[in-house]
């Protein structure tokens, strides 16, 4: 079996393009996923950036996300990135009428909690597991986790509110990396699918 992962980007809405970029360099195999059939075609899955209630939609509009949600409960990796980070908490604080989540990490989320698009910013974060200097977070309309329950463990932190969380393989941040060229975070997460893939394969 090839060390290289296959992991798809939920190419629904938002940054697809960026998060493709950005698993190539991580060393990854990176495509598209709009279909029930591309979910058990990947190792991995990225939940892009976007406006989680319009992914949340399309997903159900396109049946993915039923098999999306039971791939994620076998255990397979993701990550989710800012709507994506919405989509992977198990609870929404505020979520918008018929809004679901796909699930996979016990975290309350509060959408939209850093402020609306003119309020967004760029700021250094440090990122448990990602070594060198912090990661360069571009916040978007950005959410922030009100609170996590005890199997998931906080990554990072900003300005006192949590931006980044992990829980088995499952993996989310408020922010965007794929948009600043620094590639750590998509690193890491190849190397959980790769972990995952071995595991597997014992």
């Amino acid at each position: 079996m090839s060390d290289t992962p296959v992991i798809g980007v939920l190419a629904l809405q938002g940054d697809v393009r960026e998060h493709l970029v950005a698993l190539a360099v991580a060393d990854a195999v990176a495509r598209p996923v709009r279909r029930p059939e591309e979910i058990a075609e990947v190792d991995g899955l990225v939940l892009p950036g976007g406006e989680s209630t319009t992914i949340s939609k399309l997903a159900v509009l396109f049946g993915v996300m039923k098999p999306l949600r039971a791939r994620v409960r076998d255990g397979m990796p993701v990550y989710g990135t800012c709507a994506g980070m919405i989509l992977l908490a198990d609870k929404i604080l505020d979520p918008r009428s018929g809004q679901e989540t796909v699930g996979g990490i016990d975290m309350i989320v509060r959408r939209n909690a850093f402020g609306r698009q003119n309020e967004s910013f760029e700021a250094a974060v440090d990122v448990k597991g990602i070594e060198g200097d912090a990661v360069e977070g571009v916040f978007i309309r950005a959410p922030w986790v009100e609170a996590v329950g005890a199997a998931a463990e906080v990554l990072a932190e900003h300005d006192g509110h949590i931006v980044a969380v992990r829980q088995g393989n499952a993996l989310a941040t408020s922010f965007h990396p794929e948009l600043t060229g620094d590639h750590r975070v998509h690193r890491l997460f190849a190397d959980m699918v790769r972990a995952n893939r071995a595991a597997q394969s014992l």
